[in-house]
């Protein structure tokens, strides 16, 4: 993938130096806490969907972050092994609109998969991303490249700082926001009202909001 076919060097958030250092600080912190309390869980998860479904255990997600610098992240697998080339039979059934596909009762999640997704456990790789610095804990979510690829200039904004794991998206709605126009302007949002203090409140407003699993799919 070529770097440079994405990247927008138009676009960039003016965050303070010392403000960009202390995110990053607990991000490098908090991932690292974060992976190794965790790591229990990571392995009986892959066990179980090594035993509901079979391998790959994780899912290769070749995404789009800062500035439109093409990352590998991971996730634990929800779909069906096929699922990517399954898609193109299923865009009509959309229900999200933009350039970012979004079906609530997809065929290709698989059973452990809705339990995992409901809860946000899949989600959980991605701390290891955080650690690379790749994404943040807290941003806009990354886009697949076929999605950047179809965004204006205006919206690519989204992307001037790291991709997070959770952001005003997930705890105002998540997948249930229809309308990607809500979600770039949550992303804005974000984006120019950013602080330290802001990022510890979408932390803690996000485990109550993944607890409930409302708005996932």
């Amino acid at each position: 993938m070529n770097v440079l076919a994405f990247r927008d060097v138009h676009a960039h958030a003016v965050w303070p130096l010392r403000g960009r250092i202390a995110k990053r600080s607990i991000d490098l912190v908090l991932s690292t806490v974060l992976l190794a309390l965790l790591a229990p869980v990571f392995a009986v998860l892959a066990i179980a969907v090594l035993a509901a479904d079979g391998r790959p255990i994780f899912y290769r997600w070749d995404v789009v972050g800062l500035e439109g610098r093409p990352f590998t992240g991971w996730k634990f697998r929800t779909m069906v092994q096929d699922a990517d080339r399954l898609r193109e039979r299923l865009l009509h059934r959309n229900e999200m609109s933009g350039p970012v596909f979004k079906l609530q009762n997809d065929p290709r999640i698989t059973r452990l998969g809705r339990i995992l997704r409901h809860y946000s456990l899949d989600e959980l790789p991605q701390l290891w991303s955080v650690f690379r610095g790749d994404m943040s804990l807290v941003g806009p979510r990354p886009s697949f490249p076929h999605e950047y690829a179809q965004l204006t200039e205006s919206q690519r904004r989204r992307l001037s700082v790291k991709p997070g794991i959770t952001c005003l998206w997930q705890i105002e709605g998540r997948s249930a926001l229809a309308e990607f126009d809500h979600w770039l302007e949550l992303d804005f949002r974000y984006i120019d009202e950013w602080s330290i203090r802001t990022d510890l409140k979408i932390l803690l407003r996000t485990i109550p909001a993944v607890l409930s699993g409302r708005g996932a799919w």
